[in-house]
């Protein structure tokens, strides 16, 4: 009997929200994230304001595969949150994906749950080659792993070699999520998708 493996699935969601209630919609998504914790199958999520002022915002969540997901947006804890941001957040794009592209991948319309918001047409997204993935990873992880090394090793010697690696593991991963791969991708977007250096990018005239 032939067994299919599980791959993660990460969700990608565009919304809309007052720029003025922003306090307000940081803390609905994290009240979200906290119950999404709770789940089996739960890999983590973060979300990004498009810019200062911006209505726009984006999340992300991910979950070992596609059971776990539906069990999470079926569950009477993920209505009810979505059901306290009425007349607040205004959801206007959801795409998921699959392996770990979905962290690479630029932002692009999937199943729309509300009207979409006007845009200009862009061209179709295009996924950075594997290889450069796992160099963006490498170089996420690297800095990381070494300076978990040398403090662990200096800090605590004395505890055995399976817990040290536990405290690591656990230390990097949400540093790793939320902090560390995020500003790698975000400052190797040109490399990552086969563009120009922005050092080598004309000046405008002034």
């Amino acid at each position: 009997m032939s067994m299919t493996r599980a791959v993660p699935v990460t969700v990608a969601i565009a919304r809309r929200a007052d720029p003025a209630r922003a306090s307000e919609m940081v803390a609905w998504m994290r009240a979200g994230t906290a119950l999404a914790e709770a789940f089996p199958g739960f890999l983590g999520a973060g979300w990004v304001q498009s810019g200062p002022g911006s209505p726009e915002w984006h999340m992300l969540y991910r979950f070992a595969d596609q059971e776990t997901l539906r069990r999470w947006e079926e569950s009477p804890q993920r209505h009810w949150w979505l059901r306290s941001a009425q007349g607040i957040v205004e959801h206007t794009r959801i795409e998921r994906r699959t392996g770990i592209e979905g962290w690479f991948d630029p932002p692009r319309e999937g199943t729309v749950e509300t009207p979409p918001v006007a845009a200009e047409p862009a061209g179709p997204p295009v996924t950075p080659p594997r290889w450069k993935q796992a160099v963006a990873i490498w170089l996420a992880f690297f800095p990381l792993s070494l300076t978990a090394t040398l403090l662990t090793s200096r800090l605590i010697p004395g505890l055995p070699l399976a817990v040290r690696v536990l405290v690591m593991t656990l230390t990097l991963t949400p540093l790793m999520t939320y902090l560390v791969l995020p500003r790698i991708t975000r400052a190797l977007q040109w490399w990552l998708h086969g563009q120009r250096a922005p050092w080598r990018l004309p000046r405008r005239a002034r």
